[in-house]
């Protein structure tokens, strides 16, 4: 699909077209990555990486697990 750069302010903007955002799963507001790649340029949608606690966790050994911490007496209405 060809489209036209068209000036906005001194940058160029470049439109895309509603086919391909949807393909993409963009819209307006959304974040997306923007790379030069061998003289190419790639949009990319920016996704938020969702962590799973096993992941997280994966590292903890019992050699690098830290002391429980004492954080003193409860104060209001905390339920200890």
């Amino acid at each position: 699909m060809k489209t036209v750069l068209q000036k906005w302010g001194n940058s160029l903007a470049l439109r895309i077209p509603r086919t391909v955002a949807a393909e993409i799963a963009v819209g307006e507001g959304h974040a997306v990555d923007l790379q030069v790649t061998k003289g190419r340029i790639v949009v990319a949608p920016v996704t938020k990486k969702r962590y799973e606690l096993s992941d997280l966790m994966s590292g903890m050994t019992a050699k690098n697990r830290h002391a429980e911490i004492d954080s003193g007496k409860p104060r209001g209405r905390e339920n200890w």
